[in-house]
């Protein structure tokens, strides 16, 4: 009998060690294909059962986490959802996530091995670090005023800080409020299929998602391509610019809105807006020296990320001479988004190099022990430094005595370029309202912010529409908020 015993013990032992093999071999080798497999739910479970961390505008928490106290717990809740929902993006337990909620969700989830003290111990026991926070580079006094600003009319507004590309505002309209898309339940089937089906786009992130003809905003870019061939070298000197202007090899003349455009110099035609003149000069630059400038400056670059994707802005490489000289006006297929004319701005007003945007300044762990951290990075030298500080002489002018006055800013030094851009058949369709610009307090050694403002549906007749009368304002604002950040800190 106890030879039997001892068998069946022999048995019980190995089949003991059998199963502990079997559960090590599961856990370890396999796990991930179990936690891929959609019959599992328990990620999505262990997902939503701890509060996800934050992000941070100035400090304080944009977003929080409501106790359900169902299957899946914890729902996102959000503060002024539809300011900052072009920088937060959704955390949906139904649709997923996008922009930073997407982005940075290893932080937020808690499922970063950088928020673990002893990583390998947590893939063992498959535990959840708590979720971590994102702290932003927005400015909320900036922010909130570019949302004011734009109120009910359809555009967006994009403001960089020039010395490091930190993003100080990131604004589109019409907005949504995430947080109508954060639980499972119909209601937010019926939000989603809602969103999805407005024609003013609400999920649209405009200002880095929306490519828009970035009309005489652009002249910012052939200034400095002129300026840097050697084409112009007096700012005063006359450009040989006829009014009207004959597109080459066509037919079709160009002329200004205003008077005094014939032969003007580039200090009149960039104060008035002169299109004959900066459709003769680019042409007089050239496609490949128009195109080098518009690369070196962020056009045709589709690798940029702040941490999300953004859309490409384009100047076309392959143009005849009559579409590169409306090209050249930011017109025919030159394209641009809000944040790439703020970077334009950005690169003048910071003595000609390009600073790589970002909106994260660092992720932390919940109590606040950093993670990783973000720091000013430069992308290329779009400009030579001389050329940077006769352009910043031409947008200061702008301001001070042309069309941009409604962005003045006493105690300021301010430069601007408007726009008023042409599209649809025919240069049908409503013009889109441009105004990019910065601001330098008096007594400051460098500008503090470079905005770029864009209305698609201004509220005014065709005619009357303008980038002083319109975006101006709005810009004005922002650079005031942002001013006015830099006198508390």
């Amino acid at each position: 009998m106890t030879r039997y015993i001892r068998r069946a013990i022999t048995l019980c032992a190995v089949l003991l060690v059998a199963l502990v093999l079997n559960a090590f071999r599961v856990q370890v080798f396999h796990a991930s294909s179990y936690d891929g497999n959609p019959a599992n739910r328990r990620p999505t479970i262990a997902r939503y059962g701890q509060p996800r961390g934050d992000i941070l505008v100035g400090g304080q928490a944009v977003t929080g986490s409501r106790d359900t106290r169902e299957l899946l717990r914890y729902e996102r809740t959000y503060r002024d959802g539809p300011l900052y929902a072009p920088v937060t993006g959704f955390a949906s337990q139904r649709y997923g996530t996008s922009l930073l909620e997407r982005t940075e969700d290893g932080v937020l989830s808690g499922a970063d091995p950088l928020l673990a003290p002893l990583p390998l111990w947590n893939d063992v026991t498959r535990a959840r670090n708590p979720g971590g926070q994102v702290v932003t580079t927005i400015d909320a006094g900036a922010q909130r005023a570019a949302y004011e600003g734009l109120g009910a009319r359809r555009g967006a507004v994009a403001a960089v800080e020039p010395a490091t590309g930190r993003i100080l505002a990131l604004v589109s309209a019409p907005s949504y409020d995430p947080g109508t898309l954060s639980g499972t339940g119909p209601a937010v089937a019926r939000e989603w299929a809602r969103l999805n089906a407005d024609d003013a786009k609400p999920m649209l992130n405009r200002a880095i998602g929306q490519t828009y003809p970035p009309g005489s905003t652009f002249k910012v870019v052939t200034a400095a391509a002129a300026l840097d061939a050697g084409v112009v070298k007096d700012l005063d000197a006359p450009t040989d610019s006829p009014d009207p202007y004959t597109l080459p090899g066509t037919t079709t003349r160009l002329g200004n809105e205003v008077k005094g455009c014939a032969n003007a110099s580039l200090r009149y035609a960039f104060q008035w807006s002169c299109n004959t003149v900066f459709a003769k000069l680019g042409g007089d630059v050239g496609l490949r020296g128009m195109t080098g400038s518009a690369a070196r400056i962020g056009f045709n670059d589709r690798g940029l990320r702040i941490p999300f994707a953004v859309a490409p802005s384009n100047f076309d490489a392959r143009l005849d001479r009559a579409q590169l000289a409306l090209s050249s006006i930011g017109q025919f297929d030159t394209r641009a988004t809000p944040l790439q004319m703020a970077m334009a701005a950005g690169a003048v007003a910071g003595g000609g190099s390009v600073k790589s945007p970002y909106l994260v300044e660092r992720t932390t762990t919940r109590t606040g022990a950093t993670v990783r951290t973000k720091g000013a990075r430069t992308l290329r030298q779009a400009m030579r430094p001389g050329t940077a500080a006769k352009v910043r002489e031409l947008m200061t002018d702008v301001v001070a005595k042309g069309t941009g006055g409604n962005a003045a800013i006493p105690g300021a030094t301010v430069g601007g370029k408007t726009g008023t851009a042409q599209h649809g058949i025919g240069n049908s369709g409503t013009p889109y309202a441009w105004f990019v610009s910065w601001a330098q307090a008096d007594d400051a050694m460098q500008p503090a912010v470079a905005v770029a403002v864009v209305v698609e549906d201004a509220s005014a007749v065709r005619g009357d529409i303008s980038g002083g009368g319109d975006a101006a304002p709005i810009a004005k604002a922002v650079m005031k908020a942002v001013l006015r950040s830099a006198d508390r800190s």
